[in-house]
């Protein structure tokens, strides 16, 4: 998979950029507030997803402008492609000239994996984090699961409404019976795409960061759910089912539904100890890069094909022999790299190397 050609109108602050990388490592510095991270999130959005910075659409827009406009030449599935994105109030996608019902239709078209230092959240943060995290990376590995997961979202919305509703209409509680049988149906197919997903990025994750770490320490992951599920998947649905009836007193106090695949988390430890509490801040990201980076194996593995890398500020924080296995560990992917100081990446010895100066790119 590679991007052959990358063109922005009024995206933040890339007024008009036309960036053509190689097929190898490209190098994007500058300083910052520049637009370096701009030109990843641009890369990123055609793979369908939000901003992996969190920010509404609206936002993606340069000030004072209508409109922006992104286009993107890339090659995947064996053949040259091109996609367009118009960006308002929102985003619609055309692929190949056929205009997109919605940007989720774009997934598995173009696939790729993102670092940034928002991502520390992986760690640093609530298992919200780690719930996108794992959603995310399954809808590209396996784009069916949008459909999965949104059904389970809009029904979670829909039972919590109706718990509002029937704590003061006791006689709706009938219905709440139908939307929990509804809700456990659902969500027994997240935890059985989450659980598989899990099972598969474990051992290539705690590979991958036993290189980065050179065998000197070992990470693990436990997928927590707020459900004690039984060890068959047939009876997750009835497990779940029994679960929402036992709290649904609860629930019906709170308004909302305190147990499910929305209330469940990825433990992530490294040496048998919780890297959210006990983690240095270069484990932490050295912990992110391994579930980045086994992620994109993971899809590899799917697709057939490499996924695009996006790598923002990705070596600060790590020693120079952390550093000098992830370089090793991408030399055959397209990657996009950014950073202030170029120093650590001079020892690639090939690819290309652009800088970008308010919002302009120049080539060196």
């Amino acid at each position: 998979m590679l991007v052959k050609q990358l063109t922005a109108e009024h995206f933040r602050n890339l007024q008009t950029l036309c960036l053509q990388p190689c097929e190898g490592c490209n190098v994007i510095v500058g300083q910052n507030a520049q637009g370096k991270t701009n030109i990843l999130e641009a890369i990123w959005l055609f793979t369908g997803s939000k901003s992996f910075r969190g920010a509404k659409d609206r936002e993606l827009v340069e000030l004072d402008r209508p409109e922006a406009l992104l286009s993107m030449d890339f090659t995947a599935a064996g053949r040259e492609q091109k996609a367009e994105l118009h960006i308002d109030k929102g985003r619609s996608f055309t692929l190949n000239g056929i205009r997109l019902a919605s940007p989720a239709k774009m997934a598995g078209h173009f696939c790729g994996i993102v670092f940034s230092p928002v991502h520390l959240q992986l760690v640093k943060d609530g298992p919200e984090a780690r719930r996108r995290f794992l959603d995310a990376a399954y809808c590209q590995h396996r784009p069916g699961y949008v459909t999965v997961l949104g059904t389970y979202l809009r029904l979670l919305q829909q039972r919590n409404a109706l718990l509002k509703d029937a704590r003061f209409h006791r006689d709706l509680e009938g219905l709440l019976d139908v939307f929990s049988e509804k809700l456990a149906a659902a969500g027994a197919q997240v935890w059985a795409a989450r659980q598989a997903y899990v099972r598969s990025l474990t051992p290539v994750a705690a590979e991958i960061y036993g290189g980065i770490s050179a065998e000197k320490e070992k990470m693990t992951l436990q997928y927590r759910s707020s459900v004690a599920l039984p060890p068959q998947e047939e009876q997750w649905q009835a497990c779940f089912l029994q679960a929402l009836a036992d709290n649904r007193e609860q629930d019906l106090a709170c308004g909302s539904t305190g147990v499910g695949p929305h209330r469940d988390d990825l433990e992530i430890q490294i040496d048998a100890m919780p890297a959210r509490t006990y983690a240095s801040q270069g484990q932490q990201r050295s912990a992110v890069l391994a579930l980045k980076l086994a992620e994109a194996s993971l899809l590899q593995q799917t697709t057939k094909e490499k996924p695009v890398a996006l790598l923002d500020d990705v070596m600060s924080e790590l020693d120079p022999a952390r550093q000098e296995y992830i370089l090793n560990h991408i030399l055959d992917w397209q990657v996009f790299i950014t950073c202030c100081d170029p120093g650590p990446l001079l020892r690639m010895k090939s690819g290309q190397q652009f800088r970008i100066r308010q919002g302009r790119l120049l080539r060196e």
